[in-house]
């Protein structure tokens, strides 16, 4: 029965995912240091429910698999270049300097220098679900602290990629020697140039022509085979699994398909990552994690505090705000999944073992426990640095000073833009406070009224006239910013008229008691433009369709935020239709039924939809006779019910009639 114990392990692994994915979520923490803590508990070091973990490493292998490809997949070349200086200088300088950091300290603790260079390498490393996760939790994935920790985060994903190159260089194997080293590397990037330039060629349109099939079956397959293929051809040549599946998501990620193929890995890649991070933590040892408490609660809090320094550095001296360098330090503090990978490929090489893969697996669950709870300190970081004084210059004040009766824009990202421009062009006064400097800088090459600053600061929202102003619009992502600055705002002026928008409904109540005018929740105004496009579908008048999306805007949406909604609120919709209606119909050079007369047409008796009335240059024909002509450019007004209104619409179309 010993072949069968394989899947009486995944059977009890796969039970002990459901509970633990539903309370990790209940608390707000990931669901991967949940399967990290299981793992320790039902382990060989735990209750023994699983005895060795032999059984699952083919299993973890290839959820190993899965989550490199998913990751080269997310990493969009499009979106590195959006970010690149974020990129680069954030994403570079924390990876470097960090590794030269934590090296340096572990190799003065009297830790072998290749040793020490390899835990530098798994402190470097930061969770991208985490990060994300936090952000979402939080609306704030277009903040500048989402752009600078995405920006990091993706520097080390790609970085994944060299690293494994260089685990050989740091092993202590005397029997490899540099030149055999060397040969390697070259090999692995020979090996990524041709695996490149043969899925740009190839790669694309095979994909494309197993889509044609429009065979889910062949597509999934297809992927997999992908997957696994150049793993595999990576494997052969003596590099690991999870370096080739990186490489082929990174090949596809800028695909037509790259959704698709998402979409089809995603359910598996879960699945097996709750295998790969269960066996994890069945390495863990428990009892030793209990007799080194305090060095790896020391060791924790000195890797997160010396991670997150570094990044408080960096974005201060990308000229960004206190707030937004402390919560990007925060965000990107923790240790990630990725230097588990590494860890096990390092294991191999004889870079970790023992008591130090225990310390190092400990101190990761530590910190990725350790990140989201600091991070529920957000609102008083955000209070405390807001109290900075703040330093503008002086074209900007000389320009704010002399504004009244004017509008206020806080944020500069699309929608912020285009209201920008359509102030400008009515000749509206307004200034606009950003808090990117690198769009502040360039914008005001461009001779936008722009100033930099923290809209959540009292000394700011003055400088901009908010005393003065007439209208503050919010055009941020960043829900707890905009609460504290419309406070300060209606605080200097109880008068402005505060237009605020948000993604979500349930933030719409405590806006409006905070003193906004008028939210504009994204989520019920992506309803209404659905609501109003049925309607017209429909040929209700236009009058009707607006009667009711005011009627759903009043009171602030409450209409649609109740559980059951008071239908008898609305005109009856039904009674519209029943009735006769009117639509107009352009007559274009297009037409089939251009120079012919109105008896030649026989609209109404194919249709039953009339002919009211022609509107030609201008002028209207009312009742138009059987004689009349329909000539290009006319303008018909049909009446009819819905269904012979669309008939004939069809029909003048060139559509054949069911």
């Amino acid at each position: 029965m010993n072949e069968f114990l394989v899947i009486q392990d995944i059977v009890i692994i796969l039970l002990v995912s459901f509970p633990i994915i539903f309370i990790f979520r209940k608390i707000n923490l990931p669901s991967l240091v949940g399967f990290l803590l299981a793992g320790m508990i039902i382990g060989p070091f735990g209750f023994k429910l699983i005895k060795s973990s032999e059984h699952i490493q083919i299993m973890a292998e290839f959820g190993v698999i899965l989550l490199m490809f998913t990751i080269g997949v997310e990493v969009s070349f499009s979106q590195i270049l959006r970010l690149k200086k974020y990129f680069l200088l954030a994403g570079g300088f924390q990876f470097f300097i960090t590794l030269l950091a934590a090296s340096s300290l572990f190799y003065l603790s009297g830790i072998e220098l290749n040793k020490s260079i390899f835990l530098g390498l798994l402190i470097v490393q930061s969770s991208t679900v985490i990060i994300m996760k936090l952000l979402l939790d939080r609306n704030q994935t277009d903040s500048p602290q989402a752009k600078i920790s995405i920006s990091i985060s993706l520097f080390q994903d790609i970085m994944v990629v060299p690293l494994f190159l260089f685990l050989p260089v740091l092993s202590p194997d005397k029997n490899l020697v540099i030149s055999g080293i060397l040969f390697n590397i070259l090999k692995a990037i020979g090996l990524t140039g041709i695996l490149i330039v043969v899925s740009k060629y190839i790669i694309p349109p095979l994909i494309h022509q197993i889509a044609k099939l429009r065979m889910r079956e062949m597509f999934t397959v297809g992927i997999i085979m992908l997957i696994l293929g150049t793993a595999y051809i990576t494997n052969l040549i003596g590099f690991s699994f999870a370096l080739g599946a990186f490489i082929a998501g990174l090949i596809l990620s800028e695909s037509d398909y790259n959704h698709q193929i998402l979409s089809e890995v995603q359910p598996l890649r879960d699945a097996f990552n709750s295998i790969f991070f269960v066996s994890v933590g069945m390495l863990l040892n428990i009892e030793l994690l209990f007799d080194n408490s305090l060095l790896i609660t020391f060791i924790a809090l000195f890797s997160f505090i010396l991670k997150a320094s570094i990044i408080v550095l960096i974005v201060l001296a990308l000229k960004f705000p206190l707030r937004v360098a402390i919560l990007s330090g925060i965000l990107v503090g923790q240790i990630g999944e990725l230097s588990f990978v590494l860890a096990i490929g390092g294991m191999k090489f004889g870079l970790i073992e023992g008591e130090m893969y225990n310390t190092f697996l400990a101190t990761s669950i530590f910190t990725m426990i350790l990140v989201p709870l600091i991070f529920q300190l957000e609102p008083w970081i955000t209070r405390q640095t807001s109290n900075l004084k703040s330093s503008v210059s002086d074209d900007e004040f000389k320009y704010a000073e002399k504004l009244s009766a004017h509008v206020i824009i806080c944020g500069y990202g699309l929608n912020g833009r285009n209201l920008a421009r359509v102030l400008r062009e009515t000749g509206i006064k307004y200034i606009v406070i950003e808090l990117n400097p690198d769009t502040v800088r360039e914008e005001k090459k461009n001779g936008e009224h722009i100033m930099f600053g923290d809209i959540s600061r009292e000394d700011i929202l003055k400088i901009a006239g908010a005393e003065r102003a007439n209208i503050i619009v919010y055009a941020i992502s960043d829900p707890l910013i905009t609460r504290m600055s419309l406070k300060v705002a209606k605080s200097l002026n109880p008068q402005i008229f505060a237009l605020v928008r948000t993604r979500y409904v349930n933030e719409v109540d405590e806006l409006i008691k905070l003193g906004a005018d008028e939210v504009i929740p994204e989520e019920f105004e992506t309803a209404l433009q659905i609501f109003r496009k049925v309607l017209e579908k429909y040929h209700i008048p236009l009058n009707v369709i607006m009667q009711q999306v005011n009627l759903l805007r009043q009171e602030s949406y409450k209409l649609l935020r109740k559980e059951t909604m008071d239908i008898t609120s609305f005109t009856h919709l039904d009674e519209i239709l029943a009735q006769g209606l009117t639509e107009t119909f352009y007559v274009d050079e297009k037409c089939p039924y251009i120079n012919l007369s109105l008896a030649e047409i026989n609209l109404r008796a194919k249709t039953d939809a009339t002919i009211i009335a022609i509107v030609r240059n201008g002028n209207m024909i009312s009742n138009p006779s059987a004689k009349d002509l329909l000539l290009a450019g006319d303008t018909i007004v049909l009446y009819g019910t819905h269904k012979s209104v669309d008939n004939a619409i069809e029909l003048l179309n060139g559509g054949k009639l069911e």
